[in-house]
């Protein structure tokens, strides 16, 4: 199994929450709250693919449908990220993305920017996050600007070959950089906080369960 592949299993294993109190430890960035899951069901987490949509004149060469090179170039490990920021009410993604990116066993697209064609992706149980839906179309009035170059989604700027970890708590990204001692830390924080489950489910007081080791976790 890869690095990448390993970062990913390992990933998957854990929810948002404890993912942001590892980067509140580790004083990194990059947890994004209010984008729901608009289709499919539970977390995804992979590695980064980003598109870059907006207007503007598109690059050089053969005119292609939005977000194509991104689902051609990712496969069962890899969640593709949009950028669209122009402010203009179009799809950042559509239903024909949606299957064929869910062919090729893409863990899921999270969008800054609408989505179009949410049922079909919901017929496909494909999972998205986007925080708008619409009908209109981006052809005419958005251009893909570019594929697997840096974007930003909301306050976070995203490279390719990041992590992203979704849930219904939020949307975080993990520099390639920082992946080992997020993961690390993270699955300790996610041990610490099972083992208070289980004193809890013994039938200890809550207040001394959670006195002493929950104020602790995110500073050891």
């Amino acid at each position: 199994m890869s690095d990448v592949s390993e970062n990913v299993r390992r990933l998957r294993k854990l929810d948002a929450c404890a993912v942001s109190d590892a980067l509140d430890r580790l004083k990194l960035g990059s947890v994004i709250g209010g984008v729901p899951l608009q289709s499919g069901q539970g977390r995804i987490a992979g590695r980064v693919v980003t598109v870059k949509l907006g207007v503007g004149a598109p690059p050089a060469g053969k005119p292609r449908h939005l977000g194509t090179t991104a689902v051609e170039a990712s496969g069962p490990d890899d969640v593709i990220v949009v950028e669209q920021r122009s402010g203009i009410d179009c799809g950042s993604w559509g239903g024909l993305l949606s299957l064929g990116a869910s062919l090729r066993n893409v863990a899921g697209v999270l969008c800054d920017g609408p989505l179009r064609d949410v049922d079909e992706a919901r017929a496909l149980n494909f999972p998205i996050f986007a925080r708008k839906l619409t009908a209109r179309t981006g052809r005419g009035r958005v251009v893909e600007l570019g594929t697997n170059v840096p974007i930003q989604f909301e306050s976070a700027t995203v490279n390719p070959g990041d992590y992203a970890l979704a849930d219904s708590s939020a949307v975080i990204f993990i520099a390639t950089a920082d992946i080992a001692r997020v993961l690390e830390a993270a699955e300790e924080i996610a041990a610490k906080e099972a083992a208070m489950a289980d004193a809890l489910r013994r039938g200890e007081p809550i207040s001394q369960v959670m006195g002493g080791n929950y104020e602790r976790m995110i500073s050891n």
